[in-house]
């Protein structure tokens, strides 16, 4: 059955039902990412920010601006990230989640159009807001400064006297955010932390090139009711004095479980955006097909396609985030066992961490796993486990504390790891470290909105099913296998099989409209052909690339890496009910029999093995005199004497010609791929005898043709 003719949100109801019964509070958050897959500029390839990309951004906000009535347009200022001059722009949506809009005709963003500033009119606006905010209980002072955003209002929500001379008070003629730097350690409204609140207007330009419009900076505010009465008087003040457009701006709002807040923002060659969470995965799946429809109405893709046919994700990921409605009934805190004992079971299923995952993975990657750090380092976090097992309710600031040297790469880089904690309960992140919040980092971009939601489901039940598990599991030390035997897709889909296991044993299973897009968001086919009643298949197996170089010394987002050396997982299976001879069969590569391994599944007795090898020759790399070793040429013979096949795997059209261009749709690069996938028959005879590797190029599930002594020319 085709996942699209399946009752898929049944399933996802189901699911909702199951982990509802279980009492735990699970809200999921998404960080989809997209890419303009038919523009080769430097913004859609590798750089975060550029001449288009915002424009796409606001169409997406200004889409879903209109999906969610009475919501608001906020431009808070965005990250900013070593080596840039000033912080990125972002864009945000924050509405009630209650259906209520948050204010009666509320001046609104334009966003995607100029609109001219009437200064009189702004003036007007300012001095009425100033009355407005001081009444019903809160206090203000209206004074002006020099500069575009020099009307300023100072209030207070509780009550008590503003200053009496807002002009001698160096504070209050602060620079807007958007106009400097960001600090290291952060944004922080020291006025708002004596409840001070400061609001900025003013005739100034959104960005570098861009016309004057009416905005209005705001303050941080430390709860949502606040924020949301403050809007309220906001919309009356416009109303009264007839301005329609406002551009807002500064620190983001407060968010609480009543309130949703998603933001659209650059990041190296994609836009992203922050989801809002979500309570359940029926609330996630309706956000993401309009999110998903919204991207691609603009004209956005959540995959690229590659000159020659290969499949690649947009190229930012599409990580997820648990939580709670707020931080204090956050799930890892409401079960504090919950976060040790999923630290414990990723550490014992790879698939989690590398069948979702982009194409890099590893010890230096986005997402690398506990055991993928130093020997030392996993080693004391099993002390660590046990110590938290003594602990019948382990604090916030315990679990924290204990785990978070752990969840780091081998530089110490807290958000590169598999699970990243930097907004569970961290004391040293003002503001945005003591949410709650667990993010899951080894995903790449799913393809589809029903894709993202089993994604999504698949982790909520894994944490309902932990949270309510007793006792601990010690951790795996699978030493070489964990980038040998599981850098194999055939045994990533048994491991993930045991997953769903466990899950339907605890009462929790996901149903088949889940599971199979799960288990079809794998890896990509490369080809296949039958010979003799045996079917090879080649699919694209993992490859851990190597560092270059020292990781603490690489400043931006990316590190070098030498991505030269490919791996395929080769399998041979009958293709009929009958007997099948696998020992006569003999698979070769560049004149090595392959020693293949034979395994079963739930189609039957199935042979596999790996293969190894250099696809091209990087400028900056490991082994300068190793030459590029494609294509890769196999022999698929059978038992006795007769006619088999010769399979030439091409990495590029089999000619060597050039491509007209990127393909335009799925149907071409598929084309495109099995064009390089050439399959011809020989006679056995033909071809030399095969002779058996050396020893130092096997692995248990894989056959390195680097380290064989020299490469053989095939017939």
């Amino acid at each position: 059955m085709e996942p699209g003719n399946d009752n898929f949100d049944a399933a996802i109801n189901a699911h909702d039902a199951a982990v509802a019964a279980r009492q735990l509070d699970i809200w999921v958050g998404a960080e989809p990412t997209f890419t303009n897959r038919e523009s080769e500029s430097s913004e859609w390839l590798n750089e975060a920010l550029g001449e288009t990309k915002e424009r796409y951004a606001r169409r997406i906000i200004e889409t879903l601006r209109r999906d969610q009535p009475g919501s608001l347009i906020l431009r808070t200022v965005g990250r900013q990230y070593p080596g840039e001059d000033a912080p990125r722009w972002s864009l945000g949506l924050y509405w009630r989640r209650d259906g209520n809009a948050l204010a009666e005709a509320l001046p609104a963003d334009p966003v995607d159009t100029a609109c001219d500033c009437d200064e009189r009119q702004l003036t007007a606006f300012w001095q009425r807001l100033g009355k407005v905010l001081d009444s019903d209980g809160w206090t203000a002072s209206v004074f002006r400064i020099d500069g575009d955003m020099g009307l300023r209002i100072l209030f207070r929500c509780d009550g008590q006297a503003t200053v009496a001379d807002p002009t001698t008070e160096p504070r209050l003629a602060r620079a807007t955010l958007q106009s400097q730097a960001l600090p290291p350690e952060g944004i922080c409204d020291d006025l708002a932390s004596e409840g001070y609140h400061l609001v900025a207007l003013g005739c100034a330009p959104t960005g570098p090139g861009q016309s004057r419009q009416p905005c209005l900076e705001l303050p941080a505010f430390s709860d949502a009711q606040c924020f949301q009465a403050f809007v309220v008087r906001v919309a009356a003040a416009a109303r009264e004095t007839g301005l329609g457009e406002l551009v807002w701006t500064g620190f983001p709002p407060p968010v609480d479980a009543t309130v949703a807040w998603m933001t659209v923002t650059p990041d190296p060659a994609v836009i992203e955006v922050n989801e809002a969470p979500a309570a359940t995965m029926t609330e996630f799946l309706h956000m993401s097909r309009g999110l998903f429809a919204t991207a691609q109405a603009a004209g956005l893709s959540p995959y690229r396609l590659n000159y020659n046919g290969n499949l690649s994700e947009s190229g930012g990921g599409g990580q997820f985030t648990l939580g709670g409605p707020s931080a204090e009934h956050s799930p890892f805190f409401v079960a504090p066992g919950l976060l040790p004992r999923l630290v414990e079971y990723l550490n014992r299923h790879p698939s989690l961490s590398y069948w979702f995952a982009p194409v890099y993975v590893g010890s230096f990657s986005q997402s690398p796993r506990t055991d993928e750090n130093v020997l030392e380092s996993f080693n004391e976090l099993q002390v660590a486990l046990q110590h938290l097992e003594t602990v019948d309710s382990p604090s916030p600031e315990l679990l924290w504390s204990s785990l978070s040297p752990f969840l780091v790469d081998t530089s110490g880089n807290a958000h590169r790891s598999e699970l990243n904690i930097e907004k569970l309960w961290n004391p040293y992140l003002p503001g945005r470290g003591q949410l709650g919040l667990v993010e899951f980092r080894a995903f790449r971009m799913a393809r589809d909105a029903e894709t993202a939601t089993s994604l999504a489901a698949m982790l909520r039940t894994v944490a309902a099913m932990l949270g309510g598990r007793a006792g601990s599991q010690p951790l795996v030390e699978w030493g070489s296998r964990l980038h040998d035997r599981f850098a194999l897709p055939f045994y990533l889909r048994q491991d993930l099989g045991e997953v769903f296991a466990d899950l339907e044993n605890a009462g929790l299973g996901l149903e088949p409209p889940i599971t199979r897009r799960l288990y079809a968001n794998g890896w990509q086919h490369v080809g296949n052909t039958e010979c003799g009643g045996c079917r090879l298949e080649v699919e694209q197996a993992i490859e851990f690339w190597p560092l270059l170089g020292d990781a603490a010394t690489h400043s931006g987002g990316s590190r070098l890496v030498d991505a030269s050396t490919s791996r395929l997982q080769l399998t041979l299976r009958p293709t009929g009910a009958g007997p099948f001879d696998s020992d006569g069969w003999q698979l070769l590569a560049a004149g090595y029999r392959l020693p293949l391994r034979r395994e079963r599944d739930e189609a039957g007795e199935v042979l596999v093995m790996g293969l190894r090898f250099r696809s091209f020759v990087p400028w900056i790399g490991l082994h300068p005199s190793l030459e590029a070793q494609g294509p890769v040429v196999l022999h698929l013979l059978p038992p006795g004497d007769g006619w088999g096949q010769r399979i030439t795997l091409y990495d590029w059209q089999p000619q060597g010609l050039p491509y007209d261009g990127l393909p335009d749709t799925l149907e071409e690069a598929q084309r495109r791929r099995r064009e390089r996938f050439v399959v011809e028959e020989i006679a056995a005879c033909d071809v030399p005898a095969a002779v058996p590797p050396p020893a130092r190029a096997v692995t248990d599930c894989c056959l390195d043709l680097r380290r064989t002594s020299a490469v053989r020319q095939p017939a």
